[in-house]
């Protein structure tokens, strides 16, 4: 822990050997939160699945089940529960069982009268049954007794028995290809096709008791998606997502999201994506949808008459998309992987790369190092699964699996596959820092703003980290405080300014921006500290003039990336009731873009007649009437869009610009690792450590220095860099050798999860090899790290005859080598020793 004298405790509980429990400086009023809120974690070595690896499971033989497209899939314990469908002939109603654990098909047990045969029907779980509504029954094969079915079947997955519920009262109209889910102990129907048109009605019903539940329309509010079918819909954050389907001319790409408590939609916006960045997957149908952890995953169906196969990846947090690339193993089978440390060449280990070379633990074995080899089985030559549509998906544990579907040439699939999920938990690097901006904690400069000189303060290290013009102006008003105390002969001339000495805090310091108002700085002080800006409100015109007032600072302080982000929110928020009043407002402010895109918008046909026909219309300047008028009869020539854009550089790329050195003039802390100072910045350190706020809040060491020790440990410089790079920047990638010092840091410290953690155990459990063996032995006895440095000796008493050829080994200390040679002494045979003893 850094303090001015604390004692340390074990690297991992339960996993790595230490002393006793870590203790806090008396003085730190600190509370451990992030071992009370999240898991501590500790080290399992055995198998491991690769994270985001597709493996191509054994399909559905002919005998026990058909292959098919329109079914439905749901997950109970360990077993998929496959049900209805069409096999290109006749519809199904079949229901099929695939035990995830032997890999195993086989027909389920039923008893009762199941529903007729369907596809395009819903299917859930609650509790221990299966509820199946609706869908579209009849002969497909002689078109005839086509008809949609509003119909519930609950199945014990114990018993096997099917049976009807017959609903009294007020039914939901037939359907398909509509969307369901359980939320709250109730069944939640969502649009559908109900032979003549889409549907956009939701219903609900109680399935607890089906003695005295009945169905309800639910009425709904809000940004209502359009009517739509053969969409998925999935819960995630108590929250119902719904992402595309098809909508006639109206198909787009949105997602929507359903607040189950008040009934009210919402379309998630995707402005706040700058160019560059992952954009939404394609508008599509007959897609799948599936929520894990904070995820949504979106896969297949039908885009724009093509079929991809892109596993398509929503963050609920953060709402951005992203592509999420399968690892390597999913794509060649029988390849050589980079060789791990093998303690044997009898066993076999899965081994390949997340994107950041980790993997996800399968099982857990406790300490039992066990044995690995270089090389893996050889699998089908891919692994990946073909784009398709009309499949469904379902998650069990932390991986997703994939049944069935249409491929190419309408061929109906019996193929299964399974992608393994990564759950590691969120980077909190934007949070914590917006979490500083608005607690106001440590504030150390306070701006003075426009004509009234209204005042918003902030920490210079943010400000100067992310804006090169408030950066000059900061630097501008310490040397004239500078100036000023040196003429008044003050004791503090010879300090610099914003340094704190000897404890104490200095006075804010003071910056005149004469040219920024109060609420739209703040938008842009927010915007500096979290990469974000809250996106404007449909139908309030205010929210859009102060967007635009934020947009002429961007464009004022050179910031790039929020300039871009404003434009984008603002030409998406432009519609027929206010693009007059942004066109004046752009005119006024003298922002060009904005004014052309504002004409541009009423010029169009469709809007044209509309907007001239306005009160407001009456009431603009003469000039820019004159310029629409202008701009109907003769449109500009079209600039080419394929121009490169200048989106900025982002919070982690000036944080880490920061740390490693544009931050120095500015740093107001010194960290002493083992007697070696690392200037650092306290308004940092305090937003990801609440060790840290805990002390600089509470006090301040004397000399304005922090001794650091993780426990009774002293991290090496490598690894103390390493935690720097986490805090600043939320970097997580190191060498294993810094995961070992690190794995306790998070504890120590009290960052706000266990993300860093999480890392170090997977960099920790995957990544030991010959090559770096060494340097996490001398790791893992400096950390007292018992099983680590048994795990180490191990390896290299197997694989002597290479780890004696490496330089490292002649740098070890004397207590080291003496280990390295009681290991080898202890695991060489008699039959070894007379063989060597012949030799000499």
């Amino acid at each position: 822990m850094a303090g001015t004298g604390g004692s340390g405790g074990p690297i991992g509980a339960g996993a790595l050997a230490g002393g006793a429990r870590s203790k806090v400086a008396p003085s730190v009023d600190f509370d451990h939160s992030c071992s009370d809120s999240v898991e501590y974690l500790t080290l399992n070595f055995g198998p491991f699945e690769t994270v985001h690896r597709w493996r191509r499971l054994p399909p559905c033989d002919e005998f026990v089940g058909a292959r098919r497209s329109k079914h439905t899939v749901v997950a109970y314990k360990d077993a998929i529960y496959v049900f209805g469908g069409d096999n290109g002939k006749t519809m199904l109603n079949d229901l099929l069982r695939f035990d995830v654990k032997d890999c195993s098909w086989c027909r389920a047990f039923t008893t009762g009268t199941p529903p007729a045969p369907r596809y395009h029907h819903s299917a859930v779980v609650y509790g221990s049954s299966m509820f199946v509504f609706g869908g579209y029954t009849g002969d497909i094969y002689s078109n005839s007794n086509l008809k949609n079915k509003n119909d519930l079947f609950e199945y014990k997955f114990a018993t096997g028995q099917w049976t009807e519920w017959k609903i009294e009262g007020r039914l939901p109209v037939a359907r398909s290809a509509h969307g369901a889910t359980v939320y709250s102990d109730k069944l939640w129907i969502f649009a559908g096709y109900d032979g003549n048109a889409r549907l956009s009605d939701m219903w609900t019903i109680g399935l607890q008791d089906r003695e005295l539940t009945c169905w309800e329309e639910v009425a709904q509010s809000g940004e209502i998606p359009p009517s739509c079918c053969n969409f998925p819909v999935a819960v995630c954050r108590d929250k119902m997502f719904v992402f595309s389907g098809q909508s006639g001319a109206k198909i787009t790409n949105n997602l929507f999201q359903f607040e189950f408590k008040d009934k009210t939609w919402t379309r998630i916006p995707t402005e706040h994506l700058l160019r560059g960045s992952p954009p939404p997957p394609q508008r599509r149908y007959g897609h799948t949808m599936v929520a894990f952890d904070r995820h949504l995953y979106v896969f297949g169906g039908a885009a724009d008459n093509t079929l991809p196969n892109e596993l398509h990846c929503y963050d609920v947090d953060f709402q951005t998309w992203e592509v999420v690339q399968p690892s390597s193993d999913s794509e060649v089978g029988g390849a050589e992987v980079p060789e791990r440390a093998a303690a044997s060449e009898e066993a076999t280990a899965l081994a390949s790369e997340e994107r950041g070379g980790f993997k996800k633990s399968r099982d857990v074995f406790g300490l039992d190092f066990g044995t690995t080899t270089a090389k893996q089985p050889s699998p089908p030559a891919s692994e990946l699964p073909s784009g398709r549509l009309f499949h469904a998906a379902a998650v069990i544990s932390d991986a997703m699996y994939i049944f069935g579907g249409t491929v190419d040439n309408n061929i109906r699939s019996g193929e299964m596959y399974r992608f393994q999920f990564s759950c590691y938990p969120k980077c909190t690097l934007h949070e914590d820092y917006g979490r500083l901006w608005e607690s106001r904690q440590f504030c150390d400069v306070e701006f003075v703003l426009g004509e009234k000189e209204e005042c918003v303060q902030g920490h210079v290290a943010i400000v100067t980290a992310r804006s090169r013009w408030l950066r000059r102006k900061i630097v501008q008003a310490r040397e004239r405080l500078a100036q000023k105390l040196e003429e008044e002969a003050a004791p503090a001339s010879r300090e610099a300014p914003g340094v704190a000495v000897g404890g104490a805090r200095p006075p804010l310091l003071h910056v005149a921006i004469r040219e920024a108002e109060a609420r739209p700085f703040e938008v842009l002080m927010q915007f500096l500290y979290t990469d974000k800006i809250k996106y404007p409100r449909k139908g309030h015109v205010e929210d859009v003039l102060l967007i635009m007032d934020v947009y002429k600072l961007a464009l004022s302080f050179q910031l790039c990336r929020l300039e871009q982000l404003c434009r984008q929110y603002i030409e998406a928020s432009v519609d027929l009731q206010n693009v007059l009043v942004v066109c004046e407002s752009a005119a006024r402010l003298q922002l060009s873009q904005l004014k052309e895109h504002c004409l541009n918008f009423v010029v169009k046909e469709s809007h044209f007649n509309q907007v001239i026909m306005m009160k407001e219309f009456e009431r603009l300047s003469s000039p820019l009437i004159v310029e629409i008028v202008r701009r109907k009869q003769q449109p500009p020539p079209r600039a080419p869009s394929d121009q490169p854009v200048d989106i900025g550089t982002s919070l982690i790329q000036d944080m880490k610009a920061y740390l490693e050195g544009a931050g120095a003039e500015f740093c107001d802390i010194t960290l002493l690792l083992d007697g070696h100072p690392r200037p650092a910045h306290k308004a940092i350190l305090a937003a990801r450590s609440s060790y840290f706020e805990a002390m600089f809040r509470s006090f301040m060491p004397e000399d304005g220095q922090v001794n650091i020790s993780i426990g009774e440990m002293v991290p090496s410089r490598q690894a103390f860099e390493s935690m720097l790079r986490y805090i600043y920047y939320g970097e997580v990638n190191m060498p294993p050798e810094d995961s070992l010092y690190l794995f306790a840091a998070p504890y120590y410290y009290g960052f706000y999860n266990n993300r860093l953690q999480a890392y170090c155990k997977q960099n920790l459990e995957m990544n030991v090899t010959v090559q770096n063996v060494l340097q996490i032995l001398e790791a893992a006895d400096k950390t007292q790290a018992l099983d680590m440095k048994r795990h180490c000796l191990h390896i290299i008493v197997h694989q002597f005859t290479k780890v004696s050829k490496l330089p490292t080994l002649r740098s070890l200390s004397q207590q080291l080598l003496l280990d390295i040679i009681d290991s080898l002494a202890s695991h060489i045979s008699d039959k070894q020793c007379a063989e060597l003893g012949a030799d000499i």
